[in-house]
């Protein structure tokens, strides 16, 4: 019974968002990105590209002075030739899935190294707030449409 606790405090302790790792710090090098809104995005969280996981996020921050989140990544070392001029977004896994960082591909010859900066970013696309758009459209057309068929009477054909 002990060794069951004892492997189920070692599984959770690595559950990305736990915080807590055994074994060292991994390999690699780290870049930074700013975004306007990283959603529920969490330390631990992926960073990939076309799909495979290169890294995952080690640092998220508020810098007070331009108002944005500044995201920390650690790229493992075999992906060392990701283009400088390269563009970050926050993604959804599935539907209602967690967030994690995505990387495109730019098409410069210099390459991201330890402490560069992707500076085109796209930041969470927060559910909520397009629902809020879509429905603050739609009442705003409706209303528009009922006081423009109020002010022009069309008369019938006779």
């Amino acid at each position: 019974m002990l060794l069951g606790f004892a492997a189920l405090l070692f599984l959770t302790t690595q559950l990305p968002a736990s915080g807590m790792k055994f074994g060292g710090a991994k390999a690699g090098y780290k870049v930074t990105a700013e975004f306007d809104n990283i959603g529920d995005l969490k330390v631990g969280s992926p960073v990939s590209m076309s799909g495979v996981r290169v890294g995952d996020v080690t640092n998220i921050r508020f810098d007070s002075k331009d108002y944005k989140a500044v995201v920390s990544m650690r790229v493992d070392p075999q992906y060392s030739q990701i283009p400088e001029d390269s563009f970050a977004s926050i993604e959804t896994q599935g539907l209602l899935g967690g967030k994690y960082i995505g990387i495109s591909p730019g098409g410069q010859d210099t390459y991201l190294k330890n402490g560069s900066r992707i500076d085109q970013t796209q930041s969470a696309i927060v559910l909520e707030n397009l629902i809020n758009k879509f429905f603050a459209n739609y009442t705003s057309k409706g209303s528009d449409s009922q006081s423009t068929d109020k002010q022009t009477k069309v008369e019938p054909k006779k």
